[in-house]
């Protein structure tokens, strides 16, 4: 558990001598609680630029009620923890108060000192975490510097560097896309952790991944006993990312009844949990993504056109690794320094040859495939370079690569041919089956200069 830290500055609000005089004593009896008194609202909005922890609060002062009083002081300082204490035991003021930001409603009757005592204490502990929190999210804004993180030095990249920028200092909706494996989750992570909202949460949501009767649920949230098997209240996400950033990944896979209901949130601003009739206000900056042409969705019928045009905003697009040229050379050596790092094995190199190697394919799984090949290397190769021979493909992709490329027919007659004899250990007669030719094609074909051009890859 955190430890409370030396002294903080409670102030109390209580028009009341005797129970002012009383609440002082209490508090002050821990030493490490400087605590000053106001008989009035007024002196203690006044004061507010000593930054107190903590300020406890008779709810019925003269002039102006405990709810006004709060939201006023919330105005001026939204950190600062608020503990009411009132003479009435009413279920309902507490519950709004408890909205409101009060970290406790305390009942004035002989149980009032211990339970104040726990109460401050709890309080300035939660108020300790928060700034730890805080203090995480800080250091992930650093962690996230787009210029650091986002490896690159290619015109597309530096097109999605002025993107993020935009993004980071507007609250536009964003639409991130592009192929698997580009670093679509690392961009919403960028504008976030660089934004006005970076103090508060990111969180991601893999729609794709949660099965279609559970995300209404994993969403929106949900009361207990609102559906068989909800044995208790669950938070969804969308409150979760209160003050902060939600990331709708793939939301392209997003059932179309859904699609309605993500619609009506982001016009009305508000969620309703399953099972309750209660709306709750939210503000929450959208970033969602996909690897699919959403106006093609659209078109097709299979995704709402108001809630497509709702979620564009700002569109970024991730050019795939392919088109990204010397950028792979850029990633492959931080991906080297990376595992350098985590398994101490020294520095490693990366050879011409290899990089030739590396630039001359095409990554259908991008940034991602790219990694693994990298970190297989690492462990490949001798002497702490890495050579041709140290960098793997995964030969059920290969096909895929060579037809991502823009290629001659002669080029891609030949990939295709160089392809299968890899594939089939160089048995000329198994792969002339496979592709149904003769082989005497096959090996007039493997005499000329731009067959051997790849052969020799």
């Amino acid at each position: 558990m955190a430890k409370v830290k030396n002294n903080h500055k409670i102030f109390i609000v209580e028009d009341d001598t005797w129970y002012r005089n009383f609440l002082s004593y209490t508090l002050q009896l821990n030493p490490d609680y400087e605590v000053v008194s106001f008989e009035n609202a007024k002196d203690c909005l006044n004061s507010l630029h000593q930054k107190p922890d903590l300020i406890t609060i008779d709810y019925s002062l003269p002039g102006i009620n405990g709810s006004d009083l709060i939201k006023k002081i919330k105005e001026i300082d939204d950190q600062v923890q608020l503990i009411v204490i009132s003479g009435q035991e009413d279920i309902n003021t507490a519950v709004n108060l408890l909205k409101l930001g009060v970290f406790d409603y305390i009942i004035k009757n002989e149980d009032t000192k211990t339970r104040l005592m726990n109460s401050v204490q709890n309080a300035l502990i939660n108020n300790l975490l928060k700034t730890e929190i805080i203090e995480l999210r800080e250091d992930l804004g650093k962690k996230y510097d787009y210029a650091k993180t986002i490896i690159g030095n290619s015109d597309s990249l530096k097109k999605t560097f002025s993107l993020i920028e935009k993004a980071a200092n507007s609250k536009i909706t964003v639409s991130v896309t592009g192929e698997t494996g580009t670093g679509k989750e690392l961009v919403a992570k960028a504008i976030h952790y660089n934004s006005l909202r970076k103090k508060a949460p990111f969180v991601a949501v893999n729609v794709a991944a949660i099965p279609k009767e559970l995300i209404e649920s994993e969403l929106f949230g949900h009361e207990k006993g609102a559906f068989t098997g909800a044995d208790a209240r669950r938070i969804g996400k969308f409150e979760q990312a209160i003050k902060g950033t939600i990331f709708l990944d793939e939301i392209g896979e997003l059932d179309l009844n859904l699609q309605a209901k993500l619609l009506r949130v982001l016009q009305e601003r508000e969620i309703t949990r399953i099972g309750s009739n209660n709306a709750i206000p939210i503000d929450v900056r959208i970033i969602v993504a996909t690897h699919k042409n959403l106006a093609t969705e659209v078109q097709e019928g299979r995704f709402r056109e108001d809630l497509y045009y709702r979620l564009l905003g700002l569109p970024i697009h991730l050019s795939p690794l392919r088109e990204r040229g010397n950028d792979v050379i850029y990633l492959a050596k931080h991906f080297i320094d990376e595992s350098v790092k985590e398994n101490k094995t020294g520095k490693i190199t990366l050879s011409n040859e290899a990089q030739k190697k590396l630039l001359d394919y095409s990554y259908p799984g991008n940034i991602r495939e790219l990694k693994a090949i990298v970190e297989l290397a690492c462990v490949m190769c001798d002497n702490h370079v890495i050579e041709a021979k140290d960098i793997t493909y995964n030969s059920e992709k290969s096909m895929g690569s060579i037809l991502n490329q823009e290629m001659s027919f002669d080029d891609y007659t030949n990939s295709i041919i160089n392809y299968y004899l890899e594939k089939y250990d160089h048995n000329v007669i198994t792969v002339a089956k496979k592709l149904k030719i003769g082989k005497s094609t096959i090996y007039r074909i493997m005499k000329t200069d731009s067959f051997q051009k790849i052969y020799n890859k």
